[in-house]
């Protein structure tokens, strides 16, 4: 038994996606909590968060807006690490593995809302 969302290779790795900035933000300075580190956090969890809920009961129009919202909250997530990194908080390297994944992710979300409209 399962929901459709969960078969879903992008609804994974935005479930990915979400853990893995969650785990960055953890190292961002004290001062951070109440800005960048929620905001990354809150961002990334989105992603998912629009997948599932556009493709529960939805029509593909609808499916179609929530995975708007998702590709947004990830350019949302981009512009967090951006900062991250211009602060100091993330190393070049692993701003780039990020980043990879972020730019994989969106070209899968729009293939995908392509596909469904």
């Amino acid at each position: 038994m399962s929901f459709k969302f969960e078969k879903l290779i992008i609804w994974q790795k935005a479930m990915e996606m979400g853990e893995e900035m969650n785990i960055i933000s953890d190292s961002f300075p004290k001062k951070e909590h109440f800005n960048l580190s929620d905001q990354l956090r809150r961002a990334a969890d989105s992603i998912a968060l629009n997948i599932s809920e556009g493709s529960i009961l939805q029509s593909s129009k609808e499916n179609s807006r929530f995975l708007g919202y998702s590709i947004r909250s990830l350019a949302e997530t981009v512009t967090c690490l951006y900062k991250a990194k211009f602060r100091g908080y993330v190393d070049e390297v692993k701003f780039n593995v990020e980043y990879g994944k972020c730019f994989d992710l969106m070209n899968m979300l729009i293939a995908y809302r392509s596909k469904i409209k």
